[in-house]
């Protein structure tokens, strides 16, 4: 999220708005964007809904054995259809944000 943040407005010259979604709840969320200076939203999903739909659920991956997120990225557009989407088993490897641009180039 450190690498979005740092390119947060050459995504925003590309259209591309930056949403983080966490299974912390709404204040470990918020608390997390303040510290970090995220000046993107960093919404909650504790109920786990968004990543149960996207199939994003690591069961039992969190440190106390709890449901957590697989990482992912997604490009939606604006009815909200998924047009891209990295996902990986791996925490340590997201997408880029070259990776990023590059697919919503690719979308236009």
């Amino acid at each position: 999220m450190r690498s979005i943040q740092k390119n947060l407005e050459t995504f925003h010259q590309a259209g591309i708005n930056p949403v983080a979604i966490s299974v912390d709840t709404p204040e470990e969320s918020h608390k997390l964007a303040q510290s970090a200076g995220y000046r993107f939203p960093v919404l909650s999903d504790q109920s786990k809904e968004v990543i149960t739909r996207y199939d994003l659920v690591h069961k039992g991956g969190g440190p106390a054995g709890q449901d957590i997120s697989r990482p992912a990225e997604f490009l939606l557009d604006s009815t909200g259809t998924v047009r891209w989407r990295m996902l990986t088993e791996n925490y340590w490897r997201r997408a880029t944000p070259e990776m990023i641009m590059e697919a919503a180039k690719g979308l236009q």
